[in-house]
């Protein structure tokens, strides 16, 4: 199987596209086995600070298996639109709305039923899209993200830090618009991105920690990332250049807006098509502790482990690969050589 990755441009696997969803402009990546034929569509959501071509190494393994592949960018996010709050309301980077975007994009496409993949930020919105539009989803993965159930109570980002999730002190830190002070031009982007994704100081400086946040100073003698690199990092720098850092950090802004609308899924917190949870068992943020006791509200689950950190998809492809792809057939999906 395949593990050439998606390049970011003039790549013959895939097509760069646009559609008007809901009102604003998504770009997505479409993917079609060669020959046109498939019986299935995967739709690949992504997470912060990454973009649709974060799945570069598992479009080729969906492909050869004889899927079409759908990855967007999220609203704020690359090609897709960046509305600005206000006079936008918060709630345009929530998880209702992303969910609402996917069911939409579902329809541009032609996809009656989708199987439905999501990382980081992306797993959230896997899981609440799942809830949202039961009838559109069949199958659900998610790789680093736990299926968290909506709650009654609201839990501000504080509250979260102080008692069970000390780790996510980040997220405070990146809802309060400091960043966009730091990172503002394609110089402190592409030194942004290289921290965030594992690039370090000569001295292992690094700029970004789970209980700092961005640690500002470091960001120029941050170093080449093994992980983002070469012409996929200069498609993320001109990509997060459109819009700015600002736009994609307002997700981090939505916590009660999403709490509030989950408060209508109170009553659908289990989740019971068939879902797979890959853990990464390195990752600082989204630990594996965290996704105890998932089997109360995810009876149909699956579980794999990558020795990894938060970057799984891209620092072990081949593991990560190897897990969804078992999943899939174990589900009964058959592949391309029998369509």
């Amino acid at each position: 199987m395949s593990l050439q990755p998606i390049a970011p441009q003039g790549d013959s696997r895939i097509e760069h596209k646009t559609a008007v969803v809901n009102g604003h402009t998504y770009h997505y990546l479409l993917g079609v086995p060669p020959g046109g034929k498939f019986n299935d569509t995967v739709f690949l959501i992504h997470g912060w600070p990454d973009l649709s071509l974060g799945w570069r190494y598992q479009i080729p393994m969906l492909l050869d298996l004889g899927f079409r592949v759908v990855a967007p960018d999220l609203m704020g996010f690359g090609g897709t639109d960046a509305p600005k709050v206000p006079p936008n309301d918060i709630n345009v980077y929530g998880l209702k709305r992303a969910s609402d975007n996917i069911a939409e994009l579902a329809k541009i496409v032609g996809a009656d039923r989708i199987i439905l993949g999501g990382h980081d930020w992306g797993g959230m919105v896997v899981w609440r899209c799942a809830q949202w539009h039961p009838e559109l989803v069949s199958h659900v993965f998610s790789v680093c993200t736990p299926y968290l159930p909506p709650r009654k109570e609201y839990f501000s980002a504080e509250l979260l830090v102080k008692g069970p999730l000390p780790q996510f002190q980040y997220q405070i830190q990146l809802a309060s618009g400091d960043v966009e002070k730091s990172v503002k031009d394609e110089e402190s982007i592409r030194q942004f991105l290289k921290g965030l994704f594992g690039g370090q100081g000569p001295n292992g400086e690094t700029c970004f920690d789970p209980y700092q946040g961005l640690i500002a100073e470091n960001l120029p003698l941050i170093g080449d990332s093994r992980l983002l690199n070469g012409d996929v990092l200069d498609y993320y720098v001109k990509e997060y250049a459109r819009h700015g850092i600002h736009s994609t950090l307002n997700w981090y802004r939505t916590r009660k807006a999403n709490w509030e609308e989950d408060l209508a899924l109170l009553d659908k917190q289990t989740i019971s098509i068939p879902a797979l949870y890959v853990e990464a068992t390195y990752d600082t943020v989204l630990t594996p502790e965290m996704s105890k006791g998932m089997e109360a509200f995810v009876p149909n689950l699956t579980r794999g482990d990558v020795p990894a950190t938060h970057w799984a998809l891209t620092q072990k492809p081949e593991e990560v690969n190897a897990i969804v792809s078992k999943w899939l057939a174990d589900q009964g999906f058959g592949t391309r050589s029998s369509l």
